[in-house]
């Protein structure tokens, strides 16, 4: 990935909200969400830990942000930069807001080689079942032309 000066100063800033969420006492990790012209709509920490909440992800709360607030346009123009390569979750949403961009510092693989392990084993998931069942329950949402 070839960076831009103002895409290593962003980052820069996104390791210090990563800096300061550690000080707080939560997993490392910062995000800011910025305009095409490099201002900073939005900045945000992991919280996971003083918030109680397992999804206080900073890439997720910067994607609801910016689905609340920017219009389609608006979101597709911007750029998250952030600490760390987003977990799936995280991404989902991203995708999801619809946002134009993600530049990160820190890869996924690269966290797992300096983290310890997660010892939490996959959970088993089974399906698909009951397709007529759902189907009949969904498609009418679908069939509906939305914003």
């Amino acid at each position: 990935m070839t960076t831009t000066a103002d895409d290593t100063l962003l980052l820069r800033r996104a390791i210090a909200l990563a800096a300061e969420a550690r000080d707080t006492g939560n997993p490392p990790f910062g995000s800011l969400l910025a305009a095409p012209d490099g201002t900073v709509l939005a900045e945000d920490r992991n919280t996971t830990l003083t918030d109680h909440d397992i999804t206080a992800h900073p890439e997720l709360k910067l994607a609801r942000w910016a689905a609340e607030r920017l219009d389609a346009a608006t979101a597709a123009a911007t750029t998250m930069y952030t600490s760390c390569e987003p977990c799936t979750m995280c991404a989902a949403v991203i995708q999801q807001a619809g946002l134009g961009r993600v530049v990160f510092a820190l890869s996924g693989d690269q966290l797992l080689a300096i983290r310890p392990g997660n010892n939490r084993p996959p959970v088993p998931q089974e399906g698909p079942a009951l397709l007529e069942e759902v189907r009949a329950a969904m498609e009418p949402y679908y069939r509906v032309k939305r914003p």
